[in-house]
């Protein structure tokens, strides 16, 4: 059994850490509007705009997660020399976000992701991007600026944020994982199809079930717990992480390391939106991971996490007083 005073001091203790966050960054663009006609010129809706809103989406949106939940945030991308890079860095600005570990690269786009809504409902989106890897000048500048954060900062725990947009390289993974595991820092992995099997020796390994499928090109029943099981050992024997975290959707989450393995139901939620939830639960994981907390409150406190944004409508991140309230409801 835990105590409250135990939950309250972890969640305090997350105001000490600094966590550096490497992935692809991007703007999650939103029109909104009414539909009143079909376009004379196709057959699609004509929405009247009445409302613009631009936020932080993909690996940012793990660092307004990261700020929320109290501990600080640096993140390391690159992106753009462009127009939505200057409104990227007006976002961060207004989050109160270092752009320290961000660089700017000619050869890129930064990347935007506008969603169309009308009469409340997404009509369509579009992306504007680049998804090929970044160039060997580009990933030497990252990397550099990743080793002199990691080598002069006092940094608790390192977070791979994957999208598969291309800032994330197998030879920057390898380079910083050997340079953490160096230092005894550990690193927490949100992984994607691209670079799934080039994350090796890394602290925790976080797929969801569509990306161990992909990754591991098998099908998996994620209501049978032994074929869950048998597809991390699988996992296991590949990248010999130390921590496997599988999220399962509506069959809850498993996390398994070489001594111990637990899986926890999924909460009854009114889900609203689905969206940011695996932003939401690589953060509280990476956090209770930097604390040394048991593999059983990482798993548990993410899984309430990942629950709790569901409930909202939109990408948002986690309040954290709302989820310690949840902990100890459901953790003493």
């Amino acid at each position: 059994m835990r105590s409250k005073n135990e939950i309250v001091n972890l969640f305090k203790n997350f105001n000490k850490l600094n966590v550096l966050i490497i992935g692809d960054v991007m703007i999650d663009s939103y029109y909104y509007g009414d539909v009143n006609r079909i376009s004379p010129e196709a057959p699609v809706p004509i929405v009247s705009v009445n409302k613009k809103d631009n936020r932080l989406g993909g690996a940012a949106n793990v660092a307004l997660n990261i700020k929320a939940l109290g501990a600080i945030p640096i993140l390391c991308s690159v992106i753009g020399n462009d127009s939505a890079a200057e409104k990227l860095s007006e976002l961060l600005k207004a989050e109160d976000l270092s752009n320290e570990g961000i660089i700017k690269s000619k050869e890129r786009i930064t990347t935007v992701k506008t969603r169309i809504i009308g009469n409340k409902h997404q009509v369509l989106r579009v992306d504007s991007e680049v998804e090929t890897p970044l160039s060997k000048t580009e990933n030497t500048n990252l990397t550099d600026a990743i080793t002199s954060l990691i080598n002069n900062r006092n940094i608790d725990i390192v977070i791979f944020q994957d999208y598969d947009k291309g800032v994330i390289t197998k030879g920057l993974i390898t380079e910083i994982i050997e340079l953490c595991n160096t230092k005894n820092i550990p690193t927490a992995v949100d992984p994607k199809k691209k670079n799934f099997n080039n994350y090796r020796n890394a602290t925790l390994f976080k797929p969801n079930l569509k990306e161990l499928k992909e990754g591991l090109n098998i099908e998996i029943d994620p209501s049978n717990t032994s074929e869950v099981e048998a597809a991390i050992d699988q996992l296991n024997s590949n990248l010999n992480n130390k921590i496997n975290f599988i999220t399962l959707s509506e069959h809850g989450v498993l996390i398994k390391d070489n001594d111990h393995k637990k899986q926890i139901p999924a909460h009854v939620r009114s889900i609203a939106d689905v969206s940011g939830a695996g932003d939401t639960v690589i953060s509280v994981a990476s956090l209770c991971l930097a604390l040394d907390q048991s593999i059983d409150m990482i798993a548990e406190i993410a899984n309430l996490s990942g629950g709790l944004v569901c409930e909202s409508v939109g990408v948002v991140p986690i309040d954290k007083d709302q989820l310690l309230s949840e902990a100890i409801a459901n953790l003493i």
